[in-house]
């Protein structure tokens, strides 16, 4: 897919924006967990600060999807690996307190689908590659300790989950509603 090679691009142009800044500028290095009603998000995060109210950041992870039947086939599970590009504005100085950002992932997808009759006999099957574009609204509370050096910050998201790309049968995409948490070391 092109789309899988354009992505890796894209995040490498990013890192100079990333890297730039005045001295004292701080980076923060965090695991991060959301979940969602049909799936859940780990992933290893970077942010950079670049003043003390404004932060982008990258994320790579997993999407692992557990549509159930709530997609459009009795059974949707799978999963694929991704990435996140986002922003936040935070309140407080030094990038700590309230938080309000945006944020888009770029998933790549591997769904198996069943289709089931009333009596749980398999009617039809498959698999799905789909490339899952989520742009999503965050707020949260960051919280610093270990002389500011270790951060927690749990978040609400709200967005939809777009199928951009589907190689087989459509499956499941919408709204989402994400509750997550970044726990990690700010340098």
């Amino acid at each position: 897919m092109k789309i899988r090679i354009l992505l890796p691009g894209v995040l490498l142009s990013l890192l100079p924006l990333l890297a730039t800044g005045q001295s004292g500028k701080s980076w923060d290095l965090s695991f991060e967990f959301q979940a969602y009603p049909t799936g859940l998000l780990p992933g290893i995060r970077l942010e950079r600060g670049f003043d003390d109210h404004h932060a982008l950041h990258l994320r790579a992870g997993y999407n692992w999807v557990r549509h159930r039947d709530l997609g459009e086939w009795d059974d949707e599970r799978g999963g694929g690996f991704g990435g996140t590009l986002g922003y936040r504005f935070y309140l407080g100085e030094g990038r700590q307190n309230w938080f309000f950002g945006a944020r888009s992932d770029l998933w790549f997808n591997q769904i198996d689908w069943q289709d089931l009759d009333d009596d749980g006999n398999l009617l039809a099957e498959g698999t799905s590659d789909i490339v899952v574009l989520q742009p999503t609204a965050e707020a949260g509370y960051l919280f610093t300790f270990g002389n500011d050096s270790w951060l927690f910050a749990p978040s609400l998201g709200f967005g939809l989950e777009i199928n951009v790309q589907t190689e087989g049968e459509e499956v499941g995409q919408g709204a989402i509603l994400l509750l997550g948490f970044t726990l990690g070391k700010r340098f």
